[in-house]
Order: structure tokens, then C-alpha cells, then sequence
């Protein structure tokens, strides 16, 4: 699980945006870029997101 101050602080390397946390994935509220979470870190590549 993501820690929520860490999740306040993430934001989406396409678009800049906030980002949520939903289904175990990190989720961007503009664009819905999901990006994964591995070992309980998040992946915030764009090119490991799906659209």
C-alpha cells in the first residue's frame, strides 16, 4: 500500500496532474494514465503506464 503522504506529493510525469490511487495502481485524474506499483513502490514512467 502506498503511504497517503507520499501519494499527496506524486504527480503524473505526462501531464503533470494530480494522481490517485485506485485498483493497486496509480491513476492520473487528467489524462487516466495507470502507472504500477511494484514491491510497494510506484512506477511513475511514462513508458510503464497503461492508457
Amino acid at each position: 500500500m502506498i503511504d497517503k503522504e507520499l501519494l499527496e506529493i506524486l504527480s503524473c510525469p505526462a501531464c503533470k496532474k494530480n494522481v490517485e490511487l485506485k485498483d493497486n495502481k496509480i491513476v492520473c485524474v487528467r489524462c487516466g494514465r495507470k502507472y504500477p506499483i511494484r514491491d510497494g513502490i510506484p512506477i511513475m514512467l511514462v513508458e510503464e503506464a497503461e492508457k
